[in-house]
């Protein structure tokens, strides 16, 4: 056989082969992905109604009832932890990325990288420390700075890495016509990896939308309708918790549909980051 040709049928076989496992390989990546939102939507959609949407929870003993409290608490405290964790995590990440070549830079990404492998209920017992025994009971506003706190660095992290993606073409075209340094950053650098930061910030908002554990420290939860972010309040995650491990059937159930609703609610907010960016970027 020609040795041009032998080659050219190995790399041929190569290539099927490699496309075979990277395929295999996402089947297995995606095939529980599948799965768990299959089994979720079985269990959880025989109880959701409008009553789950209306409705408050019901004594114990009682069938029926919804989670008003919860889903209006859940997206107060999402509200709460993304004003704080955003601008901070979308900053720090412009910093390392354009001005954090030096050993403060360093520091802040090996304690960036140490944040975002903290567990979740360490998180948690820190903000009970700083903010609920300060002010001696529990709040929206600590569990707000606990989820905050748990997105800055998926945050910081990608945002990074979507501005290092831009071509330093751009920003020398910037400063080319005499923009300062800071106004390149902010106007060109930051609105040309604006979808790729707006896919963190979805990231770390969905993160703090499905934690437990901080929240149980520092909401701690609310049967009672209340949209102060001073008092107690209620969050799905929490109720799903309580409700999973409790011996009520119903209460079984209604956990189910709690996670189901969560889920069609980050889906939402994916869905509603995407037709914002991709606005965003038509109109300019």
């Amino acid at each position: 056989m020609n040795p041009s040709k032998f080659f050219h049928v190995k790399r041929k076989i190569t290539s099927a082969v490699m496309m075979s496992l990277s395929l295999v390989a996402t089947l297995i990546a995606v095939i529980p992905l599948i799965l768990i939102f299959y089994y979720t939507i079985s269990k959880g959609i025989t109880y959701l109604n409008i009553d789950f949407f209306v409705a408050m929870p019901k004594p114990v003993g009682e069938s029926g009832g919804g989670m008003a409290n919860a889903i209006v608490g859940t997206l107060m405290l999402i509200g709460i932890g993304g004003a704080i964790g955003i601008p901070v995590g979308v900053m720090s990440g412009t910093y390392l990325s354009e001005f954090g070549n030096n050993k403060f830079g360093a520091t802040v990404r090996f304690l960036t990288d140490v944040l975002s492998g903290v567990p979740s209920i360490v998180v948690g017992v820190v903000a009970y420390t700083l903010v609920v025994v300060p002010m001696k009971h529990f709040s929206a506003f600590a569990g707000g700075i606990a989820l905050g706190i748990l997105m800055i660095p998926t945050i910081t992290r990608t945002t990074e890495e979507m501005i290092k993606l831009v071509p330093h073409s751009i920003r020398e075209a910037g400063l080319a016509l005499g923009i300062p340094k800071w106004k390149t950053t902010i106007l060109i650098v930051l609105k040309t990896a604006w979808k790729g930061i707006a896919t963190g910030i979805l990231l770390g908002l969905s993160r703090a939308a499905g934690e437990t554990a901080p929240l149980l420290f520092t909401a701690l939860g609310n049967r009672f309708w209340s949209t102060n972010v001073m008092q107690p309040m209620a969050s799905l995650t929490v109720y799903i918790y309580d409700y999973a491990k409790s011996p009520f059937e119903d209460w079984n159930n209604q956990a189910w549909t709690a996670a189901l609703v969560l889920i069609i609610m980050i889906s939402m907010l994916s869905l509603l980051f995407r037709i914002i960016t991709r606005s965003k970027f038509k109109t300019k």
